[in-house]
């Protein structure tokens, strides 16, 4: 009898990726199933806050109580020590391709535990299997990062920056492509890094070089911090012209206070984090900008708090991604005296409401537009979702996978809504 395994991912897209790659291997030795039915559950983990990890931990037992055999994966197998315990058998984030031999060991009652090894996931892009409900196929174009921020439990995960093949990255980009994935989205800890644990920025080489492939797709640029876009910010502009690249851009800030980020050992300033900001404005008609800000960390005072809110009210960023601090075991941020949580709550509080008005202005300015837009996924209540040339997201109607041109009728704070011109409709991206 072959054995049932499910896969549920939690946290980013490069674990995403990572869950594409093991179910590519379990589909070649194991019947995929849904959790309810299988034998075996890998667990593909995050670790970035602790209410995730007390989420899986809960999940875990659950599913043990209900007689399933348990496979962790994902950052908790460096990050926590209750999560590996509870684990039937656990593999780390650069022992993917050993998931099979987990899942047998995890059913036959033996544990596996595997310790550190560098793998590049591009050389393991032939693995992959992608469920084709959307036009999105998600692409690693590297492993861990130069930082050393204080608050950052995912660094003992992931490790040092580990840049993969740029030769494999445009063969995998290439096939995805061929089969008619629309979106390829670049992920890593941090893009802007790639190349330079090999003596230098290669990403504005390779979206040059993914840009040269031929067909109708667009590529999202994951996250890069500021101290790296900085530095290549003129090679990166030119890249993006591309238009092939959204003019999307996330660059997480994390404060608009100096002396924290200091504190946070971000290795950036504000001023980075502005000047990144206003040459891509500057250089694009329309760029969503999407930034993370963390409230609450133990040296943000309410100036430094403020000095946070008036960033954002300056720069105005499309998406604001906020978190409450949440002490991390073993990071040094989590030997500082911790702030209340309603403390940290209302600041939370105050600046949601501060990026909700915001995305809604900035997005009142498309009402009334024509725009041609890529379908990449199913939406909800029968409606599609679909991005703009900024990545800016439309909720419309059509098929996915399909380019065409809308008219914005409605919007809320992060989204527009938008109505298909049937008849400049435009779908070359289709072979």
């Amino acid at each position: 009898m072959s054995l049932k395994v499910a896969i549920e991912t939690y946290g980013c897209t490069t674990n995403q990726a990572d869950s594409d790659i093991m179910r590519g291997l379990i589909s070649r030795y194991f019947e995929l199933s849904t959790a309810e039915k299988a034998d075996v559950v890998v667990l593909n983990s995050c670790g970035v806050v602790e209410f995730t990890e007390r989420k899986i931990i809960r999940r875990m037992i659950e599913l043990k109580n209900k007689g399933k055999k348990i496979v962790l994966a994902g950052c908790l197998t460096r990050i926590s020590r209750e999560a590996v315990e509870l684990a039937d058998s656990a593999i780390s984030p650069d022992n993917l391709d050993m998931v099979v031999e987990a899942i047998h060991s995890a059913f036959n009652g033996k544990r596996l535990y595997t310790d550190w090894r560098y793998t590049d996931k591009a050389e393991l892009s032939f693995l992959k299997c992608r469920l084709r409900n959307n036009a999105i196929a998600i692409v690693s174009i590297s492993e861990g990062c130069l930082g050393s921020c204080s608050f950052c439990a995912t660094k003992f995960a992931r490790g040092r920056l580990r840049s993969f093949s740029m030769d494999k990255i445009i063969e995998e980009v290439n096939s995805a492509v061929k089969n008619n994935f629309r979106e390829i989205q670049l992920t890593s800890q941090d893009t802007g890094a790639y190349g330079l644990d090999r003596g230098k920025a290669m990403l504005p080489e390779l979206l040059r070089k993914i840009s040269e492939i031929h067909g109708d797709f667009r590529v999202r640029v994951g996250m890069m911090n500021p101290q790296h876009a900085v530095k290549i910010l003129d090679e990166l502009i030119e890249a993006y012209s591309s238009e092939k690249i959204y003019k999307f851009l996330h660059i997480p800030v994390q404060s608009g206070d100096n002396r924290v980020l200091e504190d946070m050992k971000r290795n950036h300033t504000v001023e980075d984090y502005v000047e990144v900001v206003r040459t891509f404005r500057k250089s694009f008609d329309d760029v969503l900008i999407s930034t993370d800000i963390i409230v609450g960390f133990p040296t943000e005072t309410e100036e430094s708090f403020w000095k946070s809110y008036d960033l954002v009210k300056e720069t105005r960023p499309d998406i604001v991604n906020i978190t409450r601090f949440s002490p991390r075991k073993g990071t040094p941020a989590a030997r500082l005296k911790d702030i209340p949580g309603w403390i940290k709550k209302e600041r939370s509080r105050i600046l949601t409401d501060l990026t909700r008005e915001i995305g809604l202005e900035n997005n009142r300015r498309f009402l009334g537009k024509v725009a041609r837009v890529l379908i990449t996924k199913e939406g909800k209540n029968g409606k599609k979702l679909a991005r703009m040339d900024s990545y800016r997201a439309v909720v419309t109607e059509g098929n996915v996978g399909d380019f065409i041109k809308i008219k914005i009728k409605d919007c809320k704070f992060n989204y527009l809504v938008g109505f298909p011109l049937h008849d400049c409709s435009d779908n070359r991206g289709k072979n």
